[in-house]
């Protein structure tokens, strides 16, 4: 081995393609391959997102309307069954929190809670939570547990 048969090893490096816009010579100078005129020949192009030629496009043309509220609060809707049913299996004691809502997947951990009366409710509880229907909070003081507002 020496200097004259050097070479890299098998795929270590790329071919790095056709140098455009090189020069007459090179053979792919003057429009560099980019077509005549035109914006897409210009350095600095970028086409709109949704961009249709120039046509009216769709976002423009189907008609808007409502608005959406900056201030709503979103709540995670939790029900009595869904308690029920980690209860029957074993999932929780006797208190249900923030954490075992969260560890249990039933939640986000930046998740507002709401409890809500779907089902019915055997399991004697201590249910904290941001916010309860009446028929979920009264449903839980029937089957002897309670209701916390966080």
């Amino acid at each position: 081995m020496d200097l004259s048969n050097l070479k890299p090893a098998e795929g270590s490096v790329k071919n790095q393609g056709k140098r455009i816009g090189r020069g007459q010579g090179s053979g792919k100078g003057g429009t560099a391959t980019r077509g005549h005129k035109g914006a897409k020949s210009r350095s600095g192009y970028s086409k709109k997102v949704g961009f249709e030629g120039g046509q009216m496009p769709l976002q423009r043309r189907v008609p808007k309307f409502g608005f959406t509220n900056i201030n709503r609060v979103e709540y995670q809707g939790i029900n009595l069954d869904t308690l029920q049913q980690l209860a029957d299996d074993k999932k929780i004691g006797d208190t249900v929190d923030f954490e075992t809502l969260f560890t249990n997947g039933l939640i986000g951990k930046n998740d507002l809670v709401k409890i809500l009366g779907r089902g019915e409710l055997k399991a004697k509880l201590k249910v904290s939570a941001h916010k309860f229907t009446a028929s979920a909070k009264a449903a839980i003081e029937a089957a002897g547990g309670e209701a916390v507002t966080l």
